[in-house]
């Protein structure tokens, strides 16, 4: 069975009157990766603060890499990568000298730094770069420095906060093949995303709203456990004038626009032939298709939210 290498229970902070964080638990096994998800506001970045040190929590227990971080933050850091949504790269410098900058700030040794200089640059894809400004590289490539900085000391866990946001989806794609090669060597990866696509790559997920956790599990267990009835697309152009009709019909417990397709949610106990059939008939006469398809997780987000927001 996995290692836990984070474990965090109760954990809750506060901003004057205002609950960023309300006692959430959750663990992350050593190797994985772990999304955490939710709209701006819903904690996310709150907790990887605290998680890494940067932030004192106002409740709970936090456990990294066997170290208590609310005891002792500066042991949680020098086991921690930390990579923001910013890169939080020095422009003027090269990409080697921003890798030998930030190698000292997270206390490795000269030796290791020079050979985690030639590997990472290496690894990332950004050899023979070794001598560009930061400031010139693409976007992509300021990327994967910035990933290669956090990774110089060769901590146990990374933390990246919003790291593809604004990245081309090539550039994303890179990226997570990095982050998958991290993994692999044992790396635990704590990853937050307003891209739901990548969130498939993760092994788990919690998803936050109003700083609580209203899920958690695998992609594939969110999907099971949250959309239990059949899903229909209603493509075409009229589609989107549908919406208040089919949202009004017996057992559609959730509709919701992508694109030019209507997405349309069962309740529990539907037939995928029942729910098709009475579609069919609601659009009778509109030039639209009606096909069934795999609830994404963009379709399991919008109804685990709803529902948090029915709840007192």
């Amino acid at each position: 069975m996995a290692d836990t290498m984070i474990e965090v229970a109760g954990l809750t902070k506060t901003f004057g009157t205002f609950t960023a964080v309300d006692s959430i638990d959750f663990s992350v096994d050593r190797g994985s990766i772990f999304g955490l998800l939710g709209a701006n506001g819903a904690g996310k970045t709150t907790t990887i603060r605290i998680l890494c040190g940067l932030m004192t929590a106002d409740a709970g227990r936090v456990r990294l890499a066997d170290v208590d971080v609310r005891a002792d933050p500066e042991a949680a850091k020098r086991r921690i990568g930390y990579m923001s949504q910013r890169f939080s790269l020095y422009r003027d410098l090269t990409a080697e000298e921003n890798l030998e900058f930030f190698g000292g700030l997270y206390g490795a040794n000269a030796a290791a730094r020079s050979d985690g200089r030639r590997r990472l640059l290496d690894a990332v894809g950004l050899a023979g770069l070794e001598r560009e400004l930061a400031g010139d590289l693409a976007g992509g490539l300021t990327q994967r420095l910035a990933l290669a900085c956090a990774m110089v000391h060769r901590p146990p866990v990374i933390f990246l906060d919003e790291p593809t946001s604004g990245v081309d989806p090539a550039s994303r794609r890179r990226f997570w093949d990095l982050i998958h090669d991290q993994a692999d060597r044992g790396t635990t990866v704590v990853i937050t995303t307003h891209y739901l696509d990548e969130a498939e790559y993760c092994d788990r997920l919690v998803l936050m709203h109003a700083g609580r956790i209203v899920a958690s599990g695998s992609p594939g267990d969110l999907k099971r456990d949250a959309v239990p009835g059949p899903v229909l697309a209603v493509g075409g152009s009229d589609a989107m004038t549908l919406e208040d009709t089919l949202a009004a019909e017996a057992g559609v417990v959730e509709t919701s626009l992508f694109g030019d397709a209507l997405h349309l949610q069962f309740d529990t106990g539907w037939t995928e032939a029942d729910a098709r059939s009475l579609v069919e008939t609601a659009v009778r006469g509109r030039e639209v298709s009606v096909d069934s398809i795999v609830p994404s997780l963009e379709d399991v987000f919008l109804r685990i939210i709803d529902r948090s927001e029915e709840l007192p």
